[in-house]
């Protein structure tokens, strides 16, 4: 990959879409991670106004030190990145006062971690209606249209998708370019929805290198027949979040009145 290229190419295009959306700048939840600190860092050399929101809710401590390194860092490069901190547990643990908690625990565990990302994705909305701004997502492409990895209206309520054609692989080299904190360069990447440090490997069972083979396979037309041990246990896994994810990666379906009807 032309790792110098493609950051400019990324940049100029959020400049442009910017300008003719003509908003003031963008808005970015910080989550420690490499997606996010990939993506606010290539708003931030827009040179347009970025706004980075930090919005712990019972978030591990590893999770919430990473994303204040970043911050911290971003701020002493451009003279264009400001900060929030939005702690949302109270909101949370309110929400949960209010609704009913009954039912199998691992689906209630999901359902809540689920919410989580969209009480996230409301405080952005709302910061960026607030300061005429954009939400960037950050999702990549392994994420976004291989296995679904994000919350619908959640972390996938967005603007727009700066890293989405991005495999995992080629987000880290360009977070070594960009001088990415070492220390989310070396975390084990995780979605930090159940408060705990688990990561996105011990929930879907496979690595992101994995994953990105898998999808290259699905691409090339291969199945699960094509392979043995791992490698078809892989693309197993790989198959069947993609398959169960599909509407989360396609338009939604819309109801067409048939014009006899109207």
């Amino acid at each position: 990959m032309l790792t110098e290229k493609v950051v400019d190419h990324i940049v100029n295009w959020l400049k442009d879409y910017a300008h003719n959306a003509k908003v003031n700048g963008f808005v970015v939840g910080i989550s420690g991670g490499i997606d996010s600190a990939v993506t606010s860092t290539l708003c931030a050399k827009t040179g347009l106004d970025l706004l980075c929101i930090e919005m712990p809710i019972h978030q591990a401590s590893s999770h919430v030190t990473r994303a204040q390194e970043h911050i911290e860092q971003l701020k002493k490069r451009f003279s264009n990145v400001s900060d929030a901190r939005v702690d949302l547990t109270p909101v949370f643990e309110e929400f949960k006062t209010e609704i009913s908690l009954d039912g199998d625990q691992a689906t209630v565990d999901m359902a809540l971690a689920n919410t989580r990302a969209r009480l996230r994705m409301t405080t952005l909305y709302y910061y960026a209606g607030l300061q005429g701004r954009l939400v960037a997502g950050t999702g990549n492409k392994v994420e976004d249209f291989g296995v679904g990895f994000y919350t619908k209206y959640g972390d996938g309520g967005v603007d727009l998708s700066p890293i989405a054609d991005l495999m995992k692989s080629e987000v880290y080299e360009i977070g070594d370019y960009l001088k990415v904190p070492e220390s989310i360069m070396k975390a084990a990447p995780s979605d930090g929805l159940f408060g705990d440090a688990r990561s996105d490997e011990d929930q879907i069972g496979a690595s992101y290198p994995e994953l990105e083979w898998a999808m290259k396979m699905k691409d090339e037309g291969k199945t699960a027949e094509n392979f043995s041990g791992r490698q078809k246990e892989v693309f197993n896994i790989f198959m069947s979040y993609n398959t169960r994810n599909q509407h989360k990666m396609i338009p939604i379906p819309v109801c067409e009145i048939p014009k006899n009807l109207r």
